[in-house]
């Protein structure tokens, strides 16, 4: 197993193209829990063209009714990306300060990672931020103020 390079900024470019409308090769799941943590996994695919197809327990989309959990729910996603050994993205979980522009941010309630954001960028050391659900790109992180923030900082893609 071989691991690429990150492309961050397509990433990023691929939030700022599609922070505030949907994508019409992916679902909506905005009336059905939330568009969020898809989203977050569009922008990271956009940045490393990888998907790990393993049923249950990967992470990769094909349809709405054909996906992993860990493409669309934020709990799932956390789980995956912290513990990857196999093809596709890796991430470690990293304090807010030391992400960059590509890298991700879960909110979590206390009990579970409800929503994930990408970080498109800083504004005085504050990173600004691109999320569907409440549609935003480059938005301070600080206009979240419910929730306790954790950093995933993505290390780079799996291959064979």
């Amino acid at each position: 197993m071989k691991t690429m390079k990150y492309n961050r900024l397509n990433a990023v470019r691929y939030a700022e193209k599609w922070a505030m409308k949907r994508n019409p090769a992916y679902y909506d799941f905005d009336g059905i829990g939330g568009d969020c943590t898809n989203f977050a996994s569009q922008c990271l695919f956009a940045g490393g063209n990888v998907m790990n197809y393993t049923k249950d327990i990967g992470w990769y989309y094909i349809s709405a009714n054909d996906r992993a959990a860990a493409w669309s729910a934020a709990q799932y996603f956390y789980n995956f990306m912290t513990t990857n050994h196999g093809v596709g993205p890796a991430a470690v979980a990293e304090e807010i300060s030391r992400l960059e522009a590509g890298d991700f941010i879960q909110l979590h309630n206390g009990t579970e990672f409800y929503h994930t954001l990408l970080v498109t960028g800083f504004e005085n050391g504050e990173p600004l931020i691109a999320a569907h659900t409440r549609d935003a790109y480059s938005m301070p992180l600080s206009l979240y103020t419910s929730a306790r923030p954790f950093g995933l900082h993505i290390t780079g893609i799996n291959i064979w």
